[in-house]
Parts: structure tokens; sequence; C-alpha cells
């Protein structure tokens, strides 16, 4: 026979909205309504073919390519099908990119669970239509603007869209906005607008777009291509009135020239490369799980160095084990009692356990070591069987939970107002014990003693007050410490000791007791993990606290609103900051981050905000983002030089040929010879290479102070030797020696180019350059390949001239290069 107390509180309780039926949904599909805001994780093929074929340089290249096509011979024209090979490559590799982002996109999707026919079952997010009724718990993102239906304890954050930070208790008929969150509590609520008409529905797709932008190196490479766009058009004008009319040649040969002269300041292969780098990077990564969801990310994370590191689901794992059970004195009376006690605490757990619907880590545990009481006496059962069937069983007509206040990580407790077999009520509170007791508690040295071990300890505390009295913990009774161990990641020690190794800072930051915090991370070896800090004793003001935080490295008693603010101290000192976490009370920090790494199987709002996801909730993955980005950054870096000191070059010959009247010393067949085997094919293995060398910030000073003398060096050097073969060679055919004469200066002076920036040197890197002077032989030795590109060394003399004018611009580059790194180091 039931209690008729439990009877009416279920008569006065509502029952749960059964959702829209089956016929409902299909009604509403026919007339549109429904979620069908694109939520991309990558650009789409047309956009990326777009990108690619539709640019400055392009359209500069393909007019050029046309004239050379009227003019003549095919072979001038070589620079225009490398620039078509060049951007299908791109291409490719970025559609290559884009399909593993889109399947990766899939595996860490957002699945909202929405009641259909009365059952609740998860749907993608595209698939929610209007009227759907949704249920919200902790962590759970609000995908569409709707109206409560439910509340249990419901508070939502919604700082994102209005910048209030404090959580919005909600009741049922309060409307719910797109894109907050839910950080206590649960409910369900009504989807009123879908689609586009959702409030901050742009916000969500922002959240999860693979970008382009807000990228130091890609904004470095633009303001470079700004500054070439300026030298080039004045220079470009003057060759072309130099070369047209003033030379006394062939019009067909001047436009030739004209071209040559043109086509090499193009640095038309460095955009390119730099995409098909960070495409490359995020295949790498998309075969380790690691879903980039911002392309600049690969390349932030190498600029860290700070990583703030949140312990549950980062160092340790996500579940934890109840390994002791102390009760403390308020319950019972005396050893007779103590056997009876135990029984009835454990009773309380599981009640308490059994009234929270979305239960976190701790709580879990708590429940599979306490199942909910179920027997007249509030047994458990008699053996492990017993209690396992009792967990997946109902509180039962004995235990009544007549209110709850869910766990919030700003409170760092929960509580419930429970019934007990015999009538007896009572508000039990379960959570951080130097919370929920005052200071000097007798009960606080066993907590104590027990985080110093790195275990977890939970306060079970009997309240005088209720759950909506505001000092509901003020003169609770301490009744039993729930010990919890927590199981450490077997990776996390490895991961830290590589970041203690780039000189990379960890600083562990944790809503938990810091003493056990600390005992955690010196298992682990983080150094400085013998001096914890209470976050509660931070100073508030953000220099004060840069500087605390500079000193610590492990922070426990953090709420939500601190680690944000900790975030903003660290940065406020100048600091690179990453932010790791899997839990709601991480969201607010991961968005003010500059690089925010969620875990797959965290909260949703934490992926939605993350700029990189870890689908497969390995910490250990991180080191593999911070090398690709470290590669991608040194390895640009390098073949920016490269492209930038042809540019240099090209500018710099172009003004000596208009100021000495003479005719360009090239033809466009020779400049592509030139690029080909000292830039393109060198720059592509290049960009591509492992690089660990930590990322350095001022990227355009770094490549111009040495693109800038090295083009200088080489064209003068080469400009010297055409002056040189000038006065040497007379008669007909004497303008091909020349520019034989000159090609082969700067393609050795290049090629010496290449050889410094190849350094330090492997195997694979002296066997790339000796290919290429291989190859530049090959062309020299070969009858046809001499005619094709037209040319032909001429005598001793010259030929000897100018591989002596290259060794002495060699000497020079080395004497310009160690100047620059001692006038203006990195």
């Amino acid at each position: 026979m039931s209690d008729p107390a439990q009877t009416a509180t279920e008569e006065h309780l509502p029952a749960p909205h059964p959702g829209l039926s089956t016929p409902e949904v299909a009604e509403r599909v026919a007339r549109g309504d429904v979620n069908d805001v694109p939520v991309r994780s990558s650009r789409s093929t047309a956009d990326i073919v777009r990108a690619n074929v539709f640019t400055r340089f392009n359209a500069i290249i393909g007019v050029l390519f046309l004239i050379i096509l009227v003019v003549g011979p095919i072979q001038d024209g070589l620079f225009g099908f490398v620039i078509v090979a060049n951007t299908a490559i791109g291409i490719i590799q970025e559609l290559r990119a884009k399909k593993i982002l889109d399947s990766l996109a899939v595996i860490g999707e957002a699945r909202p669970i929405v009641r259909r026919d009365g059952a609740p079952c998860p749907i993608p997010t595209s698939g929610i239509v209007l009227d759907d009724v949704i249920e919200l718990g902790p962590g759970d993102k609000c995908v569409v603007d709707g109206r409560v239906l439910e509340a249990d304890g419901l508070e939502i954050d919604e700082s994102l869209l209005t910048g209030e930070a404090d959580p919005v208790l909600k009741r049922p008929g309060d409307p719910v906005m797109s894109g907050s969150f839910v950080v206590a509590g649960g409910g369900a609520f009504a989807a009123t607008k879908v689609g586009r008409e959702a409030y901050a529905v742009q916000l969500a797709e922002e959240a999860s777009r693979f970008t382009l932008v807000h990228s130091e190196l890609r904004t470095g490479i633009s303001q470079i291509l700004k500054y070439v766009t300026w030298m080039m058009a004045p220079t470009a004008v003057g060759l072309i009135v130099s070369q047209l009319f003033i030379q006394d040649h062939d019009w067909r040969e001047a436009v030739r020239r004209m071209v040559a002269g043109i086509v090499p300041m193009v640095p038309e292969g460095l955009v390119l490369l730099t995409s098909v780098a960070f495409a490359i990077g995020v295949i790498r990564l998309g075969r380790k799980q690691c879903l980039v969801q911002e392309l600049p990310a690969i390349e932030g994370l190498a600029r860290v160095d700070v990583v703030c590191l949140d312990k549950t689901g980062t160092l340790t794992e996500g579940g934890m084990d109840v390994s002791e059970l102390r009760l403390l004195d308020g319950e019972g009376s005396g050893e007779k009692d103590r056997e009876k006690s135990e029984a009835y605490v454990r009773q309380v757990l599981g009640a308490l356990g059994k009234a929270d619907p979305r239960p976190n880590a701790s709580l879990q545990a708590i429940i599979d070591a306490y199942p909910a009481p179920d027997g007249p006496d509030g047994s458990d059962g008699p053996d492990g069987a017993d209690r396992a069937a009792g967990k997946a069983r109902a509180t039962g007509p004995q235990w009544q939970c007549t209110d709850s206040l869910p766990f919030s990580s700003a409170r760092k407790y929960s509580g419930a107002a429970l019934r007990s077999p015999d009538g007896e009520s009572a508000t039990w509170l379960l959570g951080a014990p130097d919370v929920l007791l005052p200071a000097g508690d007798p009960a606080l040295a066993h907590v104590e003693d027990l985080n110093a071990k790195g275990l977890r300890v939970l306060l079970l505390a009997r309240a005088t007050r209720g759950l909506d009295d505001p000092g509901v913990t003020d003169g609770v009774r301490p009744t039993g410490l729930v010990v919890l161990e927590q199981r450490l990641r077997p990776d996390a020690g490895a991961t830290l000791r590589y970041f203690a190794e780039q000189d990379v800072s960890a600083k562990v930051i944790s809503g938990d007791n810091a003493v056990s915090v600390g005992a955690v991370a010196a298992k682990l070896g983080l150094t400085g993990a013998e001096g914890p800090v209470d976050a509660r004793r931070l100073p508030a003001e953000r220099e004060a606290m840069g500087r605390a935080l500079d000193e610590g490295a492990v922070f426990g008693r953090v709420t939500p609103q601190q680690k944000r603010d900790m975030v903003g101290a660290l940065q406020h000192r100048g600091h690179t900051v990453a932010m790791t976490g899997d839990g709601v009370n991480d969201v607010l920090a991961l968005k003010d981050a500059d690089i925010g790494v969620s875990m797959g199987s965290g909260s949703e709002a934490t992926r939605a905000v993350a700029q990189i996801v870890l689908l497969n909730n390995s910490f250990a993955t991180l080191p593999s983002v911070v090398a690709e980005g470290r590669r991608v950054i040194g390895n640009i870096t390098r073949v920016a030089t490269l492209f930038l000191t042809k540019t240099v070059y090209s500018v710099l010959l172009a003004i000596l040929v208009v100021c000495s009247q003479v005719p360009y010393p090239f033809l466009p067949r020779h400049l592509t010879l030139l690029s080909t085997l000292t830039i393109g094919i060198p720059a592509f293995f290049l960009a591509l290479a492992p690089n660990k060398e930590r990322a350095k910030p001022h990227f355009v000073r770094r490549v111009m102070r040495y693109a800038i003398p090295a083009g200088a060096i080489a064209g003068v050097a080469t400009f010297a030797a055409y002056l040189l073969a000038r006065h040497y060679y007379t008669g007909p055919g004497a303008l091909d020696a020349e520019t034989s004469a000159a090609t082969l200066t700067l393609f050795l002076i290049s090629l010496w180019v290449l050889a410094i920036i190849a350094r330090p040197y492997t195997w694979w890197r002296i066997g790339l350059v000796l290919a290429m002077a291989a190859g530049f032989l090959v062309v020299l030795a070969t009858p046809w390949l001499q005619h094709f590109f037209a040319l032909k060394l001429v005598g001793r003399t010259m030929p000897w001239a100018a591989v002596a004018i290259a060794a002495v611009a060699a000497a020079v580059l080395e004497l310009a290069w160690r100047w620059v790194d001692r006038r203006f180091p990195a």
C-alpha cells in the first residue's frame, strides 16, 4: 500500500511534457519550420576553389601569361603552367583537409535530447523543429530559442550573449536564448524560434566555423604582399617604358623581357604554401582525432607560453571511485550504534544520488558505491548483485525527495530535502568540506590529511535551514566524509614534462581543494606542485593576481569567474594563454583564452567555444598540436625568406635596368627555371619538414631582416656579372651569351641562399640542395634543354668570371647573415 504523503506529492507534480508526435514533426518539416542553419566545420568547396583561384597575383600572372601566348614562344610561358599546378595542389590539399574536418565534426557534433512521441531521443541539431521539447542538463547548450516548460533548479549562463556574469535562475515560462548554456540543474524547454530566426545563431555558426583569420602568420604575409604590390607597380611601369620604347630591339623580344622582369616580383607561391602547410597540419591532427575548429589554432598553440589545465578530465580521468566513508560525530551515539549509523548514512547518500537526475563524476561514484535504498529497512541488499540492482531501481516508497539544489561549481555543493522511512524530514548538503564548514572545525583536520595524499573529499552534512535560504550552510552538522580516489591519466606526466622542456609554464587551476590538487600534480611531476595556492586568497587586482600566478603552479578552490579573471591576468602580463577543460565551469575561461582546448567528452558548451577539440579525450594529443604549429610557423618563415629574396632582387634588377637603359637580362623561361630549382621545389619540401623550433613573434621583421640584404646582394652581383658580360661579348648572339652568364651567376647565388635557409643540415636537406644543383647542370649539359631554355655558356673566361662573382657574393651573404643575427636578433 502506498504512502499517502507520497501520493499527495506526486499528484501535485506536473506530468512531463510528452513532446511532439511523429505526424506533428512531419507537418512542421513540410512547412519548413526546421532548424536548418548550416553549422559548418570548414569552408565550402566553392569557397576553397574561389580562394585559391581568384587572387590578386593569379590575376597578374594570368594577364602576363596571355601576353606571352600572343608573342611566344611557349617556353617563355612556363610560369603560367606552374601557377596552374600550384593552385591545383592548394585546392586538393584544402579539400582533403575539409573532408577530414567534416568527418570529425560529425563525430563531435552535439546531439540534444528531444522528446518525440513521449520518449527522449538524441537527434542532430539540424533535426529540431518548431515546438520541439528539448531536455537540458548541466553543460548543455541551448541550440534554439525557447520557453521553459520544466525547471529543477535550472540555472543558465547567458554571459556569452549579454555579458552578465551571474547565472540566471529559470522557472517555467521564462525565455531561453540560443547560445546560452546550463550551469546547474535541469529541465526542458519548447523551441519557439528555429533556424535563422533564433537569437545568436551567428554566434553558434562562428563558434564552429573553420576560418583563416586572426593569424599573425597570415596577417604578416598579407602585410608583406601589400608592400610588394606598392613596389611592384611603379617598377613594372618603368620596366615597360624602358623595354618597349627605349630599347632598339624587336618589340616581341622587348615584351618577353618586360614580362620576365615583372613575373619574379610576384611571390605567388608564398600564400599557396601557407595554405598547404596549414591544411596538411589539419590532416595530420585529424588522424589523431583532433578537431581544429579554427585553423589559426594550430599556429596559436605553438606560440603559447602558459597552459592552464583543469585537473578533472585533463590530468585525471573522468571517473572516480569511493575508497572510504568516514563517520563524524553527529549521527548515531556510541560504538554500538556505529554500524547502524553507517548504514543510515549510506541510505542518505543513495537518496541524494537518486535525487539528482544528472549527476557529475563525484556523485556518480557515490551512486555506484551506495545505490538508492530499496527496502522496508533501508538496506542495500545482501550482496553486490543486489546493490547493482538497487542502483537501477527507483528510490522507492521509503525515501522521498521533496526539494533539491543541484551542484554548482560556483557554490561547490549540492543538496536535497529528504523524508526518511520513519517520516523524519531533513535537509542534507554534499560538497566541499572547507566551503561547508567554518575555519578551524575539527573535521577539517581529517580532510587536510586526506587531501595531502591526493584524495578528493566530500562532506555530507545536515543543514538546519531550508535549501532556499541564502545561509543554508551556516551551522551545518557534519555527518561523514566521502573519500574519492581519482584516476590519473597515464599520459599526463609525460605531457607535463614535454611542456616543461618546451619552456611552457603549466598552471593547474581547479575547483577542488588546493592541497588535494597539489598532491595529484606532484604525483605527475609538475614543478611547483609542492606549494599549492587557495584561490580564495588571491588578490582581486589584475596586476597583483598576475604576479601571484607567475609565482605559483597549482591553484585550488577556483570559481568559474576566477578562472576567467586568471586568464585575463596572465594575458595582461604579456603571456599567450591556452586553457584546457571539459566542464561547464571552464566555458568562460576557454572563451577568453588565446587558445581554448576542450575534451571530446566535455560538455556541449565547452566544445562550442573551444578552438581545438580532442575527440579522443587524450591530453597527450596536445604536444602533437604544438609540434604541428611549430612546424608550420618555422617552415613558413624559412620559405617566406626564399620567396621574398626573389622579390627583392627582381625589383632591384628592374630598377637597375631602367636606370642603366639596358635590355632586361632574362627571359621568362630563365627565371621560371631558377625559381623552380631554388625556390619552388625546395620550398615545398621545407614547408612540410619536421621543425621543433619554438615559435617566435614578429614574423614580418624576422623574414625581411634576411630577405632584404640577401635580395640586394643577389641583385647587385647579378647585375655586375651582366654588365661585365655586355663589355666582354660582342657581335650577333651577344645578348644570349650575356643572359646565360647572368643566369649562371643568379642561380649560384640563389642556391647559396637556399643552402643558408636549409640549415641546420640533415642528410635530406643536403641532398635537396645538391639535387637542385644537379638539375641545373643537367640543363647546361643537355643540348635540347639548352635550346629550350635558351642557355648556352660561351667561352671559358666569362662563365668562370660569373662563378667568381657568385663566390664573392656568397661570402658577403654569409657575413651579412651573421651581422643581421647580431644586429637584429629575433
